[in-house]
């Protein structure tokens, strides 16, 4: 009988180990306008690959260690940017759509996939890309319209924040794959199919009732510990090649926003600049807090920029640093929850750098 009640125990603690549980910041907004929707890659998964068939995922130590204290799929020793945004925005963590039991959308809903694109072609087959998200989204609008009514559901679609973090999985998905699709396209070409399927995501979001967009612009792609492996791992240089599709795409990014704000009414925009973010961070670590901006965390090789924290992707041996606080990345390609935070508070409450744009404080608040 002990023996049993034993074994009993272990499995209860096991499942507390594996199934995630909610987290909850403090009370939402009542008037409803605090709801946030979520499209996009690896910075923004709150978990959602664990529910696909995919190896690209982080639903293991030491992922999720420094706050959640399991690994809860997010590619970060803690909180992602969405985390801290929902918790300025007083809101509860959002979930992301697949998670088991999720049919509470009110509050909002994550879509964002881990290595995937605005492309349908970047990794395809095992992640969910941004057109699929969207599809997500339309299936959640019309949930939204039999819970709610549609009066209802029009307001809370139109007061909500939707956010995104797109695009670099494109960009880097040709170098680190050595697939040929750059061959048929010049740069221009290449920036204008992504562009171009993000323009038709948003266009299709605000036929349905959104109005306020939030989007990050794209960082220094090849300035990531992995970058440093691609460009050559020892010399201590960047991986140059993604850059001029990088400054390309933050280019149009801000030139589509402007228009789309000119042109469809009641559009509003945040756009943050996540390259010079970046680009700080990574030159003058210690003016921001951090020992280390070349190496990460968690991985192994040089600068620890093999994609293996974990030991789940090919390369069962990797190291883990002794103070994650120190380092502005966590693993080969993903901020640590202390960078994450910086940033969000930045996006959150900081000076809009860009013409016409919000900060997302401002955005949340605006009517």
């Amino acid at each position: 009988m002990a023996k049993s009640s034993f074994v009993i125990s272990v499995m209860v603690v096991l499942i507390l180990l594996v199934i995630p549980t909610k987290c909850y910041y403090p009370e939402p907004l009542e008037d409803g306008s605090g709801s946030l929707f979520i499209f996009g890659d690896s910075l923004y998964d709150a978990g959602i690959n664990n529910y696909i068939n995919t190896i690209v995922r982080a639903n293991y130590y030491p992922y999720g260690e420094t706050f959640f204290k399991y690994p809860s799929g997010r590619f970060c020793d803690g909180r992602i940017i969405p985390d801290f945004i929902a918790e300025y925005a007083k809101l509860p963590l959002i979930q992301p759509y697949l998670y088991p039991g999720n049919h509470d959308f009110k509050y909002g809903v994550n879509f964002a996939s881990a290595g995937s694109g605005a492309l349908p072609e970047t990794r395809q087959g095992i992640v969910i890309d941004l057109k699929t998200q969207l599809g997500y989204f339309k299936n959640v609008s019309n949930q939204l319209k039999q819970q709610m009514g549609y009066a209802n559901s029009k307001t809370l679609l139109s007061k909500a924040v939707y956010m995104f973090s797109v695009g670099s999985n494109d960009y880097l998905f040709p170098f680190d794959t050595n697939t040929t699709v750059l061959n048929s396209h010049t740069t221009e070409q290449y920036v204008g199919m992504v562009i171009g399927n993000i323009t038709e995501v948003i266009q299709e979001i605000y036929n349905i009732g959104g109005r306020k967009f939030g989007f990050l612009n794209l960082g220094l792609l090849g300035c990531t510990p992995n970058g440093r492996v691609l460009e050559g791992g020892h010399s201590g240089g960047c991986f140059e090649k993604p850059t001029p599709f990088v400054k390309l795409h933050n280019l149009q990014l801000s030139t589509l926003l402007k228009g789309l704000h000119t042109k469809l009414k009641g559009f509003e925009y945040s756009l943050v600049d996540f390259y010079s973010f970046w680009e700080e961070r990574i030159k003058h670590p210690s003016k921001y807090g951090f020992k280390e901006a070349k190496e990460a965390c968690c991985g192994s090789g040089p600068y620890r920029g093999h994609f293996s924290c974990g030991g789940r992707r090919g390369e069962k041996e990797y190291e883990v640093c002794e103070n994650v606080k120190d380092y502005v990345f966590f693993d080969s390609d993903h901020p640590t929850e202390k960078a994450n935070e910086q940033f969000a508070k930045e996006a959150w409450s900081g000076k809009p750098g860009f013409s016409g744009a919000h900060n997302l404080k401002a955005l949340f608040e605006s009517m």
